[in-house]
């Protein structure tokens, strides 16, 4: 973390009504960093910025900033919840049913939901979550073979 982020995510902390800590500034960057990250993965980006941070601690703190909006939780079938810094934006996911990756796809139509159901049934839709599935490009069949020839 550089001096530059760290006032810049103290700062978005408490605009969101959350106490700031080294542990919440490190989570957050973490979170920022690495992208689509389970909760494992996360506490040990804390641990490398910080020291010592609890499990629990990474647990209360995710759910704190997903409530607030600083990060979106997401939950691939089959995968256990992982975090991303994007929010607001109502993008979509890849997942490799293989390997586990994930990436982000944007919207096809552009604003959210940027998909609308046949029948809403009087709700007001906001948001669309879609999930793309299949073979990221190094566990795709043709991968082995690409090389040779």
């Amino acid at each position: 973390m550089t001096a530059t982020e760290t006032p810049s995510i103290a700062a978005e902390l408490r605009g969101a009504g959350l106490r700031v800590t080294a542990a919440r500034v490190a989570i957050l960057d973490t979170v920022r960093a690495g992208n689509h990250l389970g909760v494992d993965a996360v506490a040990e980006g804390a641990r490398e910025r910080v020291g010592h941070v609890s499990l629990q601690a990474v647990y209360d703190a995710l759910h704190a900033m997903t409530a607030a909006g600083l990060v979106r939780r997401i939950e691939p079938a089959g995968s256990p919840a992982r975090f991303e810094g994007r929010t607001g934006d109502n993008h979509h996911h890849l997942v490799c049913r293989r390997c586990g990756a994930v990436r982000d796809v944007d919207c096809a139509v552009g604003h959210p939901p940027c998909l609308d159901p046949v029948d809403d049934s009087g709700f007001l839709v906001d948001e669309a979550d879609v999930t793309f599935w299949g073979l990221c490009p190094a566990c795709r069949p043709d991968a082995a073979t690409a090389g040779r020839g």
